[in-house]
């Protein structure tokens, strides 16, 4: 299955990925880079792993890290809409495509 990222999904990537080494350590920008990584694998070999939410909305938790990938499948792409910090208003990127 193919994946892309939204902007806004990037952006708070990114954000995430800089807030770690300014706040904890480097070392846990790049265990977050590679959660992030590891918990997109799993959505992208099997698409309806994640349970649906928010309609055709679907939502992968990190393990190790208060965010979860938002997600829905269209033809053969999952695309990532969000990164969603678990404490953040819980439907922010509804209107997201």
């Amino acid at each position: 299955m193919i994946s892309s990222v939204s902007e806004e999904a990037d952006r708070e990537l990114t954000d995430a990925t800089i807030y770690y080494p300014r706040e904890a350590s480097p070392a846990l920008a790049l265990t977050f880079l590679a959660e992030f990584e590891r918990a997109l694998d799993l959505p992208c070999a099997h698409p309806y792993l994640a349970a649906a939410w928010r309609n055709d909305r679907r939502r992968f938790p990190l393990r190790r890290f208060p965010f979860s990938i938002i997600y829905y499948v269209h033809d053969n792409e999952l695309r990532v809409i969000a990164l969603a910090h678990h404490r953040r208003k819980p439907t922010y990127w509804v209107r997201r495509k």
